[in-house]
């Protein structure tokens, strides 16, 4: 079988770490893999270092959150160009890893092979929502969503809900003693960097051995919220550490992992900590609810306010060694139940699978010239 992955990033976000996942076993059954995404980032390079054959397609660079009249103006443009990029790509199943590459698939393709959408995050409503679902009834697409919080609410779709999942980190015994809290991820408005630094400027007035780490980095140094941050790290007892490739050996230093973030899907950091036993306080939004049970696998804080957050880092600092080695154990056997990334490959794969019996590849029914 051949495999076209479609990506809108080559940066290693989460969603390009589930890419990776599933390639060990892609390339057990022995399926050929291509790739089309924008940039030269990371995962181009870690994609060519296993052979796998690259091709470049235009993609944004789009600001996050709400879009501007020039960012409507270069999708359209981008669009038109990525169609005709992709009409030249043959495959027996197309699989796309985000939803700014669907309408160019959509135009491109119709319903002439398989696909399988996988959604990461909450689509907003509006027009990106809106093209998200034509493309996804054009192509008669099956969707794969992390969470059910994630999951497009397109009429007649196939979903399908897969958490993610990871590799095992090491659990290490922790004292919870002389804390480190920290946050691990992307430095951006999204992750909640500046509320979680106004949390710890509340709890380091009356926890003078805590100390608080951010691991990330920002898309620019020059990033103005990134400067934001530095502003109060400087006042703080805050190690700024930059982007870090292994993440474990970040959380093996970690006493509690913070999730501050105003939206997300299903975030591998969570999961990552759970397999770590690193007990996890978070803002409930998108898939985390779904995971965590407040009190037994983790904590969650409904008032998404530093104030808020502060106050449950500290009920959790004075709860003691008992009851935090309970919630983390339970959080680890949560992990070997569900979100390990051998049982993520599997459920992926026979989704992969499934989709491609009895039907044709797109080259097997007709060339690129014809479809124009």
């Amino acid at each position: 079988m051949d495999v076209l992955f479609l990506d809108q990033f080559s940066e290693l976000g989460g969603a390009q770490k589930c890419l990776l996942d599933l390639l060990p076993e892609i390339e057990a059954r022995g399926w050929r893999v291509s790739a089309a995404l924008p940039g030269n980032g990371p995962l181009v390079k870690l994609l060519r270092a296993r052979n796998i054959q690259v091709h470049p397609v235009p993609c944004g660079p789009y600001r996050t959150g709400s879009k501007s009249i020039a960012d409507m103006v270069r999708f359209t443009r981008d669009v038109r160009r990525q169609v005709s990029v992709l009409r030249q790509l043959n495959f027996d199943l197309l699989y796309v890893n985000g939803p700014r590459l669907l309408p160019g698939a959509a135009i491109a393709y119709g319903d002439r092979a398989p696909v399988l959408f996988h959604a990461h995050s909450r689509i907003p409503a509006g027009l990106e929502s809106w093209l998200t679902g034509w493309s996804i009834r054009r192509m008669n697409a099956t969707v794969v969503a992390c969470a059910r919080a994630v999951a497009p609410n397109v009429r007649a779709a196939k979903l399908t809900v897969i958490p993610n999942g990871i590799p095992d980190m090491g659990l290490r015994e922790r004292r919870w003693t002389g804390w480190r809290i920290g946050m691990i991820g992307a430095i951006s408005p999204e992750k909640g960097q500046v509320e979680f630094l106004r949390a710890a400027a509340i709890l380091a007035r009356e926890f003078k051995d805590a100390r608080f780490v951010l691991c990330g980095a920002p898309s620019s140094p020059q990033d103005n919220y990134f400067r934001m941050v530095e502003k109060y790290v400087d006042f703080l007892p805050v190690d700024l550490l930059g982007w870090r490739d292994h993440v474990g050996q970040v959380l093996a230093e970690l006493d509690l992992l913070v999730i501050a973030s105003k939206a997300e899907g299903m975030p591998r950091v969570m999961l990552e900590a759970f397999s770590a036993g690193v007990p996890v306080v978070a803002f409930p939004v998108g898939g985390i609810p779904e995971v965590i049970t407040d009190g037994e696998t983790g904590f969650l804080v409904h008032e998404r306010t530093s104030k808020a957050l502060a106050a449950r880092i500290r009920e959790i600092i004075l709860l003691g060694q008992g009851p935090l080695r309970r919630v983390a154990n339970h959080a680890r056997r949560e992990w070997e139940r569900k979100y390990t990334v051998e049982a993520y490959r599997k459920n992926i794969t026979a989704v992969m699978e499934s989709l491609v019996s009895d039907r044709p590849a797109v080259h097997e029914t007709e060339s690129p010239q014809s479809r124009r």
